[in-house]
């Protein structure tokens, strides 16, 4: 039975991207009534942005089989969980000079667009213990990927004296007691990648101890192989890497790997506010994903010209019968 906010969209949201909405939201419920699975890859700032206060239900509700995420939106949502208090919105933050900006620098307020994240208390915070968790890795010639550590990490109970939300809204709190996959391509394009670089720049962690992309995207040939036999669909808030990155497993699979029996994507699906223009793979219609191996003809492809902050927990509302 759907509730309220689901009841809503279907009324009124009738035409245009808002129909685009609700047809996306009924044909991802209809790939997991199927047996599909699900992959959800989050661009921007969406943890900053707090969609995990109902992403992480999806999670627990097994609405996502699999997540592909930048190193950015893996930590956030982590420090979100442990300095929510300290963080300072700015409402008025295009109004800002490049004076005030300087200012917020030197009080450790690192600005995503409305809301500063707190240096000292986020980033720094999580640092003490993740450098300890690598360094105890590498002592023992252990290996892990990134998300593996950060699971470590939450796991191990070592910031619950810190937690300042709720913890039922962290999705990656939601990852990792089901030890759901997760991609991170360009990890290192992140604060804790910055750091981890740090420290094998001064020589106290070996580059190796960390995992690679390609060691990503190897993992996620044997994932895709294994349960794609029902389909995995494809949802994709934003653009950029975390998109980018494991849609081109099924071209590798299918042309690199020459495993012609590998299945499409089986639903496409892109949040996006990326103009439609040259060259942009983020503005880019769906349809070109065919010519390049990632979609067939048959698969449904949607694409919600807006605001992801908005959009998404409308399509998450209705698949949890909100």
């Amino acid at each position: 039975m759907k509730g309220p906010i689901s009841n809503f969209i279907e009324k009124y949201y009738l035409h245009f991207n808002s129909a685009a909405l609700v047809d996306a939201a009924k044909a991802y419920e209809q790939q997991l009534a199927q047996g599909s699975k699900m992959m959800v890859t989050l661009a921007g700032a969406m943890s900053t942005a707090e969609l995990g206060k109902i992403f992480a239900e999806m999670i627990r509700q097994d609405k996502v089989q699999i997540i592909s995420c930048t190193g950015a939106n893996l930590e956030e949502d982590i420090m979100n969980l442990v300095a929510h208090s300290h963080y300072k919105r700015i409402p008025e933050y295009r109004d800002l000079t490049p004076q005030e900006e300087w200012d917020l620098m030197e009080k450790g307020l690192n600005r995503v667009t409305d809301t500063c994240i707190p240096e000292e208390e986020a980033f720094r915070r999580l640092q003490q213990h993740i450098v300890k968790i690598w360094k105890d890795a590498e002592a023992a010639g252990e290996r892990y990927f990134p998300h593996e550590f950060m699971y470590k990490m939450l796991l191990s109970g070592v910031l619950e004296e810190y937690y300042e939300i709720d913890l039922k809204d962290s999705w990656m709190y939601a990852a990792a007691e089901k030890n759901l996959p997760i991609v991170v391509p360009g990890w290192e394009d992140s604060t804790m990648g910055n750091i981890f670089a740090s420290y094998v720049i001064k020589g106290e962690l070996k580059a190796t101890t960390m995992k690679s992309g390609i060691e990503y995207m190897a993992w996620l040939a044997d994932w895709y192989t294994e349960n794609s036999k029902d389909g995995v669909g494809f949802f994709q808030i934003g653009g950029g890497i975390a998109g980018d990155f494991p849609i081109c497993v099924v071209p590798m699979l299918y042309q690199d790997l020459e495993r012609e029996d590998t299945p499409f994507w089986s639903y496409f699906c892109q949040i996006s506010d990326s103009t439609t223009s040259y060259g942009s793979y983020s503005g880019a219609v769906p349809n070109e994903k065919i010519t390049w191996g990632k979609l067939s003809v048959d698969t449904p492809k949607f694409i919600i010209e807006s605001d992801a902050t908005i959009v998404a927990p409308l399509i998450f509302a209705y698949l949890l019968d909100y």
